[in-house]
């Protein structure tokens, strides 16, 4: 397979995954997600043209697989995925928005708020994002209760 066709692979992958996520189909669209980003894995033989296509669409693909990997409650998978688009884009909002959920979602309130601030910074007018950052203040507030309640049992047991 020379790149060009690997470039086009890749695009149809990454088209099937899209029609399967909108199908609600979010373990199969991963895996095409998965294969697409397979097929442009190892890009030392493409052109720098090529290689900066090559880039969008793993970027692409990441954060579409990270999306699938949220619907499927595999919270750290997502996370893992919108660490390597950060990796490449250190200002990808969608990428710090999609890891902040997974964050939220596995209770890692301190690394969801640094992600979440950083999105705000670069995107302040988002309304998800801002929602989001709500839904994060929500969980401090609750496990802020949480830990004052466990403390205050354990002190009423030592007396």
């Amino acid at each position: 397979m020379d790149t060009q066709e690997k470039l086009e692979a890749c695009e149809q992958k990454k088209h099937d995954g899209n029609l399967l996520f909108k199908a609600q189909n979010f373990s199969r669209a991963s895996k095409k997600y998965e294969k697409a980003v397979k097929y442009i894995e190892f890009d030392h033989t493409f052109s720098e043209d090529e290689k900066l296509h090559a880039n969008t669409l793993r970027l692409s693909c990441n954060l579409n697989n990270a999306a699938c990997k949220l619907k499927l409650e595999e919270y750290t998978e997502a996370a893992r995925l919108c660490t390597k688009v950060l990796e490449q884009d250190p200002l990808n909002v969608k990428a710090l928005y999609r890891r902040c959920q997974a964050y939220l979602k596995t209770s890692d309130l301190e690394k969801a708020e640094a992600d979440i601030k950083k999105a705000l910074i670069i995107d302040p007018n988002n309304r998800e994002i801002k929602l989001e950052y709500k839904e994060l203040k929500l969980k401090q507030k609750e496990y802020t209760k949480y830990e004052a309640d466990i403390f205050s049992t354990m002190v009423s047991k030592m007396n």
